[in-house]
């Protein structure tokens, strides 16, 4: 029997999706970034199954799967050790609406780890190929009928991606994303890329998709890397940092002007969805990255460092903007 692929199977060759990324996937992020370039799937930041199977945790957590229609599809990323945690995770997402349910047997994370789940499922390949089992069973007794899928890596110390992948395919998932580095690697070496090509060998026949992730810089990158490997598709992550037009094939070129717009708009969205439910310190990483390489860049981030709220980012924006207008234009 092959997996059950749902939307998988409907989406055009290769696919190019937004990877799930701690305190930067949140439902701001995403709005956001579907305004500029829609990726073709999109993902939640991971979500702990055990603190959904509780009920204060679940409270608190929910709004970690806060969804709109425009996001479509769109898939619920979940981690944790125990597969009767991943049954009553997976059927709450499935009664959520998502469209898939993705698990994480990847994550670095100190925390993570030591409860279990994240990179260290790779230490016990039996009991992952259980929590992906228990996934599926969970949605099944949502009554609902969505993908599963598995976002992992080479390996956890060690390059063995043979028995680690072939011990996941035997669980018939519909996507495996292939980070490919090892747990150790971190992102301290470039991503072997030729692993994905192996990867893909592997899966020959199953029916189960492989997308490759690390170092994609940009589409054009992504499809030579596609062309090199075989993979179905490609997860890109750091790339879309300061870039929300990553994946609109037509935006060649992106001003100055373009970048410090968005950044105030994303700041715009920040503040109207979470209010004072969320820090507004975790917008700044994103300034680091709207703002450099255009003259006076490190002069304006300095100044947005320093701003409270939306309101002070949009003041110091456009008076940057009025004061610097022939510099920055020039610069284009």
């Amino acid at each position: 029997m092959k997996p059950y692929l749902g939307f998988w199977g409907k989406l055009k060759k290769p696919v190019f999706v937004l990877a799930p990324l701690a305190n930067v996937t949140d439902a701001v992020f995403r709005r956001f970034i579907i305004r500029y370039s829609k990726p073709d799937v999109l993902w939640t930041e991971f979500v702990s199954a055990d603190g959904l199977c509780h009920p204060k945790g679940r409270e608190a957590l929910l709004r970690d799967l806060v969804f709109t229609e425009e996001e479509r599809p769109i898939i619920a990323q979940l981690f944790t050790a125990h597969p009767e945690k991943m049954f009553e995770a997976a059927k709450l997402c499935a009664e959520l609406g998502f469209d898939g349910v993705d698990i994480n047997m990847g994550c670095p994370d100190k925390n993570v780890m030591k409860q279990g789940a994240g990179a260290s499922c790779m230490r016990d390949p039996e009991k992952a190929k259980a929590i992906i089992l228990a996934a599926m069973e969970g949605i099944e007794a949502a009554g609902k009928k969505i993908p599963v899928s598995v976002k992992t890596r080479l390996g956890f110390n060690e390059d063995e991606l043979e028995e680690w992948l072939s011990k996941l395919l035997e669980a018939k998932p519909a996507v495996i994303t292939l980070h490919a580095r090892t747990k150790k690697d971190m992102s301290k070496v470039p991503a072997r890329w030729e692993r994905v090509k192996r990867a893909v060998e592997i899966a020959q026949g199953s029916g189960t998709l492989i997308f490759g992730n690390g170092d994609a810089l940009d589409l054009e990158d992504a499809k030579k890397k596609v062309e090199e490997t075989g993979a179905d598709g490609v997860m890109f992550g750091r790339a879309i940092f300061g870039n929300p037009w990553l994946f609109d094939e037509k935006k060649k070129h992106v001003t100055p002007e373009e970048r410090i717009r968005a950044a105030v708009e994303h700041t715009r969205v920040f503040e109207e969805v979470w209010g004072d439910t969320k820090n507004f310190e975790l917008m700044k990483k994103h300034y680091q990255a709207y703002i450099n390489n255009f003259p006076l860049a490190k002069e304006l981030r300095a100044e947005l460092m320093a701003c409270k709220n939306a309101g002070e980012v949009e003041k110091v924006a456009n008076d940057f903007l009025r004061k610097n207008s022939q510099v920055i234009q020039q610069a284009e």
